[in-house]
């Protein structure tokens, strides 16, 4: 189904806002939720999207820059995108997906290169069976469509169910990822972008970037819905 279908639908069959309940039309939020939704509005380092006083690279790209090369997302993860992320994942709300997908139509038009390939970040198959459908790959479904992109769903896995990493502490992070991901395609030369709904550490996206890196790519994009900022 294309975007003008799919609106011409959802017209004949409005909704409430997912957040408050008032009529929203043919969107998933009301115009005043959608307005109050954080986003991050000040100066970020272009490469992992974290605040800087400037949006120059932060230092600690700086002292130890990461696989991946530019970081780009739609809110910052607090309050209420908290609870859209969580019903895309644990509620299986996958209108939010088609939402997240639509906030990040607007910050990549400002990418700093022409991207070859999508990918989405992986699940592992235990953490897939058990879901039912990958969060990053439902958002890059309707990104990819919208920009005409290549969506690549195969050639690369999680090969290990790590211990989830929300319930590892930030430093702990990247040692639980590492050999987490394989990839049997050819990247050579190509400039890739790669969904995730959340970003905390970067671990997981910073290790995919390796991997990917790895197989001859020669740019790696971070596509996320929300970045977790520390406080």
């Amino acid at each position: 189904m294309n975007r003008a279908a799919r609106r011409i639908i959802l017209a004949l069959l409005p909704q409430d806002c997912f957040l408050c309940g008032t009529f929203s039309g043919a969107s998933l939020l009301c115009q005043n939720c959608s307005q109050d939704l954080p986003k991050i509005s000040v100066p970020a380092c272009p490469i992992c999207a974290l605040p800087t006083p400037a949006g120059e690279t932060c230092g600690a790209c700086l002292a130890q820059p990461p696989f991946f090369d530019a970081t780009r997302c739609g809110f910052r993860y607090a309050f209420p995108v908290d609870r859209l992320v969580q019903a895309l994942k644990y509620q299986h709300r996958l209108a939010v997906a088609g939402f997240f997908a639509e906030a990040l139509l607007e910050v990549t038009s400002t990418l700093p290169w022409t991207t070859d390939l999508l990918l989405a970040l992986p699940l592992s198959a235990e953490r897939l069976r058990h879901r039912g459908f990958n969060q990053a790959l439902e958002i890059a479904r309707p990104l990819a469509q919208h920009r005409g992109w290549a969506l690549s769903v195969q050639g690369y896995r999680r090969a290990i169910d790590t211990v989830p990493q929300t319930s590892l502490p930030w430093k702990q992070r990247h040692k639980n990822i590492r050999g987490a991901f394989e990839c049997d395609l050819d990247l050579t030369g190509k400039n890739l972008a790669v969904i995730d709904d959340v970003m905390t550490t970067g671990a997981s996206l910073n290790e995919f970037a390796r991997i990917l890196k790895q197989h001859g790519a020669a740019s790696v994009t971070n596509l996320v819905a929300a970045r977790a900022l520390r406080h």
